[in-house]
């Protein structure tokens, strides 16, 4: 069954089966009602030849320009191809997916103007897999996400460069594959098309996603660190957290706890003199919850963002008004952008000083140097700890906010921007870096825990388990690019959580 869209409740959830399932979508019919309706309206203005921001009138520092009637498809045109001006490397399939859905799901909400022709024609393409090239950079987060976005529309037009069944190819092309005739744009079509926060925020709702798997791998690779060091569990006890009842930190330390549980190694040193451990082993549940606390903020702002109408003017046939706003500024988005990146940057950054305690036989309870299995003559995990650093320095750099920054383009008519899809490419870049240092450590973890003479608790040897199937243990030195690259794959999908499944449940 197909997923229909309205423009106001499209989640999540919904969102990761039409990117990555392929499912289908439909408008639903009231949706289809309203798309009609405001584009009768939009026809009404232009046949009483009212000056209307857009409709009749140039764009930006040119919207004291009026256009004639005979022009205004050419205008629509021109917005389209001018503003195409993206840079850099091409947006993956999943995230052109992403952008495609949510400016749907903006103009199914009926106050774009758009026709239902053209509208239908952007569904089909999703539907059939035509995904076009979109450059990422070239965004300042207002007036909306205007290169990208262009470059998305271009397609439509039977213009610019697509990506169909595996290969780039030119839009025109990928149109007459598909089956799907080019569209000639009329009155405010491209504007409707161009005008609007979608790139941030379909890249930001990816993003999303993955830091919240992050959250929950942490934990279980955080443990299997705990336990590897003949940590103690005690700092995870709910008599601690219950007194600072942060919701966040609770399920990381019940998460803990529970992976723990059962586990021969944490007998096997249980009245040792050690009373406690660094602060990277028993405050996991106080960083990593935190994580999870900034995440729900982000989460809240991309689904309040997924389902609203921002683009400009907004039209309101009811109410016979059409409105110049603001909508289409990214500010809401960008901060809860720069707060994904800098708060999952936390997640490395914590792994990394975990690695390090399972490194440096100055800071753990027997493990061999660097986990080398003849030390000195191998160098073990010595440099794979040194990228973990490198990879976590990067990301300090790229915690900075992007959100503080504005520069005022189109001549200081658009004087104040959000940077946010500046924030969305950051981000995605501190994921990526935080689920090799993550990664890192499930590789060290995994290493040390091979070395002890008891073994971890059920749910963790049967982590291990799941990873000695693409990662085997050192048994001399070797060259571990590619079980780095198998490691990060590892914790980006959802293999470990369904391992974990079957012994916890995880919060």
């Amino acid at each position: 069954m197909p997923i229909f869209l309205n423009g106001n409740d499209l989640t999540l959830d919904d969102l990761k089966r039409i990117v990555y399932d392929r499912e289908q979508v439909q408008l639903d019919s009231t949706s289809k009602e309203k798309v009609i309706k405001c584009r009768d309206y939009v026809e009404k203005i232009i046949a009483e030849d009212r000056v209307v921001y857009g409709l009749t009138t140039g764009f930006g520092k040119f919207a004291n320009i009026r256009i004639k009637k005979e022009e205004i498809a050419e205008l629509q045109e021109n917005l389209i191809l001018s503003h195409a001006t993206g840079i850099g490397n091409n947006l993956s399939e999943e995230e052109t997916r992403a952008i495609m859905l949510l400016r749907i799901n903006v103009l199914a909400k009926g106050h774009s103007g758009i026709r239902l022709s053209t509208l239908e024609s952007l569904i089909e393409m999703l539907n059939k897999g035509v995904h076009p090239c979109i450059p990422e950079k070239g965004s300042v987060g207002a007036s909306g996400d205007l290169a990208p976005l262009s470059h998305l529309a271009l397609v439509i037009l039977g213009k610019g460069s697509d990506v169909y069944k595996g290969k780039t190819i030119t839009g025109e092309e990928a149109m007459k594959q598909a089956d799907i005739t080019p569209v000639v744009l009329q009155a405010k079509e491209g504007l409707a098309l161009n005008n609007g926060t979608q790139v941030m925020a379909g890249v930001g709702a990816l993003n999303l996603l993955r830091s919240e798997n992050l959250c929950q791998v942490a934990d279980v690779i955080a443990a299997m660190t705990v336990d590897s060091l003949k940590g103690t569990s005690a700092a995870f006890d709910n008599l601690v957290h219950d007194l600072r009842p942060h919701i966040g930190q609770v399920e990381s330390a019940k998460n803990l706890t529970d992976l723990l549980n059962g586990s021969k190694l944490r007998e096997s040193h249980k009245d040792c003199e050690n009373v406690q451990d660094p602060y990277s082993l028993r405050c996991t549940p106080q960083v990593n919850g935190a994580v999870r606390e900034a995440l729900k903020y982000v989460r809240n702002v991309i689904e309040i963002e997924m389902n609203s109408a921002t683009d400009n003017p907004l039209i309101f046939p009811e109410q016979d008004k059409v409105i110049s706003g603001g909508n289409f500024h990214g500010e809401p988005v960008a901060f809860a952008l720069d707060t994904m990146g800098f708060t999952v940057a936390e997640l490395a950054n914590i792994s990394d000083r975990r690695i390090e305690q399972m490194m440096n036989p100055a800071l753990n309870r027997d493990l061999k140097p660097f986990l080398a299995p003849r030390p000195g003559l191998d160098s073990g995990f010595m440099i794979a700890q040194v990228s973990s650093a490198a990879l976590v320095s990067e990301n300090k750099i790229l915690a900075h906010p992007s959100s503080v920054d504005s520069v005022p383009t189109s001549a200081n008519q658009e004087d104040h921007v959000s940077m946010g899809t500046i924030g969305a490419m950051k981000a995605r870049t501190i994921i990526d870096n935080t689920a090799f240092v993550l990664g890192i450590e499930l590789m060290s973890a995994c290493q040390a825990l091979d070395t002890r003479e008891f073994p971890t608790s059920d749910a963790l040897e049967a982590v291990k388990a799941e990873v000695r199937k693409e990662i085997e243990h050192l048994h001399k030195d070797r060259i571990i690019t590619n079980d780095i690259n198998a490691a990060k794959q590892l914790v980006d999908s959802d293999r470990l959580l369904k391992v974990v499944e079957k012994f916890v449940n995880l919060r």
